[in-house]
């Protein structure tokens, strides 16, 4: 154990340690085995996302315990708690996708009411799916304490043929099987092979992009998103971890110094240059809120714009998250985004050292094979690309990796769907036309409610070799898998009266990734003339419980579809009471 002294006259676990009142609370900590010594340190939450519903979660409560020792050998006592997930692939082409986004905030809820509650002075969290992730760093950047996010790491890729593959391949071959194009037998195989370990989703998905932002925003210690979850070496860093939160402690150093402006534009970088997940738009917005900074999704796309392309990975590539591991992972991509001018350098990290200092550390170079050099980019803009226009006043997100610049540009007549099932339905019986833009609205984060992302639909489309003949747009979100046209985030939403929701069968619409447009070519007239026409928003069958209240609370997609006011509105902070 290292010999640090903390006064804990400033730390919030003196409201739970100190003083003779406390004694029914040290009888407590006595009964769990505590010693005097440990009940005086500062206290250390370690919250996981484990739970037994996907791969993806299943090794957290053992690399936990690697924290928790990184925190002892620190001179902190650390406890650990759980909070829920909900994981997007068991989710994904049902009713259960409306409880997806709402979990992340539900994460940041519970592990802020924890925190809290208990008076734990810092906090490492560990999550391992699409909206752990960042669920726990809106909680971290929420209470403003010395945090460090580590991820569960990502699973290995199944082999089939001499071939990777991911899950995406297994949602394609559904596709293709409905087409008569793939046996049971085959599928039966690949479904069998897909996903062979522990981890998330292997691709560039939402759970290794948001794993890439939690070591390029600073909240992670660099180079540990990458290790696969089956490998032993995540527990080093899971100690490192621990080790590293009670230096932030000592030189107090909490998230929203970590968290700031430039970090949130290196992270939206690094979002683009690896053709990250689409969703990457809705919770960077919705991290920042929780530090009171304005970076909407505007900002967001602004970024993507003029950073390069320059990582080669699924699902608009060719590689998955252990080969940007074996690359050298995230510090060499930032690497090169520093050679290009592109990063913040100053922005101070959970190492406590500042962005600059650790890249200078960093000896590998780009392969030039999972990671191009910056100087030479597969494409000259990023791998996400924001739209506007008349059919999107609060913009829209379209992941263009893997696209050539003829495929970034689609005009063609509407084919609208008043929910996914419908359109899911139509693509299945082949009910649709090569040309059309496929519309499916009142799936936003409160029409919906919950924001359901529509894997299963375009993961049809594209094994029916159909994913570049039609476009799809929707107030909802897409899979980090969803490859093709495919355009999210329109906003406002149907249920807010948006464009979207005032569209009707063979109204011409227009995209252009490379513009950045997304109308319809209707007058405005014609527009205030079917709004006044509108007549409210979609009934859903959601009349109590959590989505009846979230579809309440939650706002719009352009500022990450959050649930409460943010920082900007707070009276007092946590760590300082």
């Amino acid at each position: 154990m290292k010999n640090r002294h903390f006064d804990k006259s400033k730390l919030p676990s003196r409201h739970v340690t100190e003083g003779p009142a406390r004694a029914p609370h040290r009888s407590y900590f006595y009964a769990m085995g505590i010693s005097e010594e440990e009940i005086h340190q500062p206290w250390v939450g370690v919250a996981t996302c484990w739970n037994e519903a996907a791969p993806c979660n299943i090794a957290l409560n053992r690399q936990a315990q690697a924290v928790k020792q990184g925190v002892k050998v620190g001179g902190g006592t650390p406890r650990e708690f759980t909070t829920i997930t909900v994981t997007d692939g068991i989710a994904m082409g049902h009713e259960g996708m409306r409880s997806s986004l709402a979990s992340r905030d539900a994460i940041a809820d519970t592990v802020e009411l924890t925190m809290r509650g208990h008076c734990y002075d810092a906090l490492v969290g560990l999550a391992g799916c699409d909206k752990s992730l960042p669920g726990m760093m809106m909680a971290m950047v929420r209470l403003n304490v010395p945090s460090v996010f580590i991820y569960g790491g990502s699973i290995l890729p199944g082999r089939l043929n001499g071939q990777d593959v991911t899950v995406q391949d297994v949602f394609e071959a559904v596709g293709k099987h409905q087409a008569g194009n793939y046996s049971d037998a085959e599928l039966a195989i690949l479904e069998r092979v897909a996903c062979p370990s522990a981890g998330a989703c292997g691709g560039q998905f939402t759970a290794n992009t948001m794993a890439c932002v939690s070591e390029a925003i600073g909240l992670a210690l660099l180079n540990s998103s990458g290790a696969p979850a089956p490998y032993e070496s995540r527990d080093e860093y899971g100690m490192a971890s621990g080790e590293a939160v009670m230096t932030l402690i000592e030189k107090n150093i909490r998230a929203r110094d970590v968290v700031t402006r430039k970090a949130l534009e290196n992270a939206a970088r690094v979002v683009a240059c690896t053709g990250g997940s689409t969703n990457a738009g809705l919770h960077l917005p919705a991290i920042a809120h929780e530090a009171g900074i304005d970076f909407d999704l505007f900002d967001v796309t602004d970024i993507f714009h003029d950073t390069p392309y320059f990582v080669d990975l699924k699902p608009g590539g060719k590689y998955v998250a252990k080969d940007l591991y074996e690359a050298g992972g995230v510090p060499v991509v930032m690497k090169e985004l520093r050679k290009a001018g592109l990063i913040h350098e100053d922005c101070i990290t959970a190492s406590g050292r500042t962005m600059g200092e650790e890249l200078d550390r960093i000896t590998r170079e780009a392969d030039g094979r999972v990671i191009f050099p910056a100087a030479a980019p597969i494409t000259a803009t990023g791998g996400v690309v924001g739209l506007k226009g008349n059919l999107a006043p609060d913009g829209a997100i379209v992941k263009v990796a893997g696209m050539t610049p003829e495929e970034q540009v689609f005009t063609g007549p509407a084919r609208v769907f008043e929910c996914e099932e419908d359109a899911f339905e139509a693509v299945k019986a082949r009910a649709y036309k090569e040309g059309e833009v496929l519309v499916i609205r009142n799936e936003g984060p409160a029409g919906g409610p919950g924001m359901r992302e529509m894997l299963a639909t375009t993961a049809a489309l594209s094994g029916q070799g159909m994913g570049k003949k039609v476009a799809l747009i929707t107030d909802g979100r897409f899979s980090g898998a969803t490859r093709g046209f495919c355009v999210g985030h329109v906003g406002p939403e149907a249920a807010h009266g948006g464009p979207i929701a005032l569209l009707r069968d063979g109204d011409v619409i227009t995209l252009n990734a490379i513009t950045g447009e997304l109308s319809v070519a209707l007058s405005d007239d014609e527009l205030a003339k079917r709004k006044g026409e509108w007549k409210g928003p979609r009934p859903t069958q959601y009349a109590t419980g959590a989505l009846w209240k979230y579809a309440r609370l939650v706002g719009g997609a352009r500022q990450g579809a959050v649930t409460h006011p943010g920082a900007r509105a707070e009276l007092h902070v946590y760590m300082d009471q």
